[in-house]
């Protein structure tokens, strides 16, 4: 069993470890003011978040969104930022309940879209995605400043 609440700011220390294997799944690397910065803005309200704990208050996943505007749409729309889920509690349900969560936070919201991506490589994930959303066949590019 495992239940959904909002990330507070006693979350900091499960969030981290939660947020660094996630960065690590990707291969990514943040400065820490970045991942400080995303960690107030979740509180501040800029950023949304839910973690999920065991009953003993373990978290076992994480999962960020926020909404912008869209020239597609009059309401905005619902990106899905970052999900991951420990390792050891895959499969158990929690990636679906994150997703889920935001699907209906949206809907409560009235937006009627809610987007995200993933790595092609990421295969666990996209096998629940792929029952859980439809694929859109769009290929993401980026721009970046090298610093």
């Amino acid at each position: 069993m495992f239940e959904l609440s909002p990330i507070a700011k006693a979350d900091y220390p499960q969030w981290l470890q939660l947020w660094e294997g996630y960065l690590q799944f990707y291969k990514a690397e943040l400065r820490e003011e970045i991942t400080e910065n995303t960690f107030n803005r979740i509180l501040n309200g800029e950023i949304h978040g839910v973690i999920a704990k065991n009953q003993s208050g373990e978290a076992l996943g994480i999962v960020h969104w926020l909404t912008h505007n869209s020239t597609w749409s009059v309401e905005p729309v619902c990106y899905l930022e970052d999900l991951f889920v420990d390792p050891d509690s895959r499969m158990s349900g929690i990636g679906r309940a994150l997703i889920h969560h935001v699907e209906g936070w949206a809907k409560s919201s009235g937006i009627n879209k809610v987007y995200w991506l993933t790595a092609e490589t990421n295969e666990t994930a996209r096998a629940l995605y792929d029952k859980l959303a439809n694929r859109t066949g769009f290929i993401h590019y980026e721009i970046r400043e090298n610093k």
